[in-house]
């Protein structure tokens, strides 16, 4: 897929409020940690997180991507009412139904005209959302799309670390510990047509992408309810193939990363920035190897952020331009790898 006419004019973030060391988490696993004869401080050593950040117990996830989706409206000095398309894209939502995406467009004023809508595909669902937005600019039915998400992380961290607790066995340790790294966090991606706003100097040009899938692997992390089917009195759960997840995960990258190359037509040293999704050191590092790539291209938020879902790359994004990482001229490689296992990845011309 490739785009003539769409910008990425502005990109938002919330930080969550809460700062939750690593230390507090592992405190907290002290009767498993007991049991096991494991020693503090070895979640940071496998994952490199330092701490992550939750928001306050009553927080909404509309809230969240309210406040986001503010800032990058402002940011580029687009109108409410230019908003074509409000897209929700995160792994949780504040209910079934309606739609998350309807309390964040009243919150926001958009307009009556737009479509209002929830996107849901694992932790690539802010880049799915840019890609339905973007498909609806390049065929002209919209001028500006707003794509937002929001995720929390607490309940389900708080839940499993009970049941750490409970279970008190290593393997079941090794199902749950992708589940340790959850974060919390708020973000927003604006797109245009290029026609809106005064933002011209910021704007970033959207080249296209590519899409993959291996859904053989669709088993391997899931984030589900502990009965069949809808049940009204079960509890969540998350267990991941943590293994299985970064193995073919990342297999799955390289055949992404090969197909992009091919259909953008792009040199062998390019992209000249990655942003990808954020998972963990181990990961980082793998990445690094497997794509063979000078891990000085590749910009982290990680060890201070956590793993935020689908918020994680773009608000990384955000950070990385707002930290001179990302600088005007630069082709940006967003990678994104979601439970599935499907991958996307896209080509801005910074």
């Amino acid at each position: 897929m490739k785009y003539s006419k769409v910008y990425i004019d502005a990109l938002g973030y919330e930080l969550a409020p809460n700062v939750i060391t690593t230390d507090e988490i592992e405190k907290r696993l002290e009767p498993f940690y007991t049991s096991a004869g494991f020693k503090m401080g070895q979640l940071e050593v496998l994952t490199g997180i330092k701490e992550r950040r939750f928001w306050d117990v009553d927080h909404t996830l509309a809230q969240g991507s309210a406040k986001a989706g503010q800032k990058a409206l402002t940011a580029a000095d687009v109108s409410p009412d230019d908003i074509g398309a409000l897209v929700f894209c995160g792994v949780g939502r504040d209910g079934f139904e309606p739609a998350t995406a309807c309390a964040v467009a009243d919150a926001l004023k958009i307009s009556n005209t737009a479509h209002i809508y929830d996107v849901s595909n694992a932790c690539l669902g802010m880049i799915t959302g840019m890609v339905e937005v973007a498909n609806a600019i390049e065929l002209g039915q919209i001028r500006a799309g707003l794509v937002v998400s929001c995720e929390t992380a607490r309940q389900i961290v708080d839940a499993t670390i009970d049941e750490i607790n409970r279970e008190k066995t290593v393997e079941f340790y090794s199902k749950t510990i992708a589940t340790m790294t959850g974060g919390a966090g708020a973000a927003a991606v604006l797109l245009t047509d290029g026609t809106l706003g005064n933002n011209v100097e910021s704007r970033h040009t959207l080249k296209g992408g590519v899409v993959r899938h291996d859904n053989r692997f669709h088993d391997l992390c899931r984030w589900t309810f502990n009965e069949s089917g809808m049940p009204t009195h079960a509890t969540v759960r998350m267990r991941t193939n943590a293994h299985g997840v970064l193995e073919n995960g990342l297999a799955l990258a390289r055949q992404t990363f090969e197909d992009f190359t091919r259909e953008m037509d792009i040199p062998n040293n390019m992209p000249d920035k990655f942003i990808c999704h954020q998972v963990g050191s181990t990961h980082q590092k793998m990445f690094h190897k497997i794509m063979n790539i000078d891990p000085k291209k590749d910009y982290s938020t990680f060890p201070y952020l956590g793993n935020m879902g689908t918020v994680s790359l773009p608000m990384t994004a955000a950070i990385a331009h707002e930290r001179g990482f990302l600088k005007s001229g630069d082709y940006v490689g967003f990678m994104g790898i979601g439970s599935g296992l499907n991958c996307l990845m896209m080509g801005i011309e910074w």
